[in-house]
C-alpha cells in the first residue's frame, strides 16, 4: 500500500518579524531542510496547538486630539522609520513614566 502524502495546495503569505525569518533560516540550515516551507510544515506538524495559549494584549481604539505639528512629526517619522503611526505612538506611550517627576 502506497503512503499517502498531502501536497501543499497553495502558498500561504503572512507577516513575520525579521528575527523570526532569521530563525526559520537558522532552523533550515540546522535541520538540513531545503526550503523555508519545510521548516514551517515541520513546525506546524510538531506543535501542540490544542494546549497553546497565545499572548494577547487586547486592543481598543481611542480618539485623542493632537496638534498639527505633532501630527506632522508622527507622519514624518513614520516615513523615515518605515513604521506605522500606531507603532510610533505605542513606543512613545510605553516610554512615558507612569508618574511625573518631581518639579524643582
Amino acid at each position: 500500500m502506497a503512503k499517502k502524502t498531502s501536497k501543499p495546495s497553495a502558498p500561504l503569505t503572512f507577516d513575520l518579524p525579521e528575527s523570526l525569518i532569521e530563525r526559520i533560516e537558522a532552523c533550515r540550515k540546522g535541520h538540513g531542510f531545503a526550503t523555508a516551507s519545510e521548516v514551517v510544515r515541520t513546525a506546524i506538524a510538531s506543535f501542540d496547538f490544542s494546549t497553546c495559549k497565545p499572548d494577547r494584549d487586547p486592543h481598543r481604539q481611542i480618539s485623542v486630539r493632537i496638534t498639527a505639528d505633532q501630527r506632522a512629526l508622527l507622519k514624518r517619522y513614520s516615513k523615515q522609520k518605515d513604521a506605522s503611526v500606531g507603532e510610533l505612538l505605542r513606543l512613545a506611550l510605553e516610554a512615558l513614566p507612569t508618574k511625573a517627576g518631581k518639579k524643582k
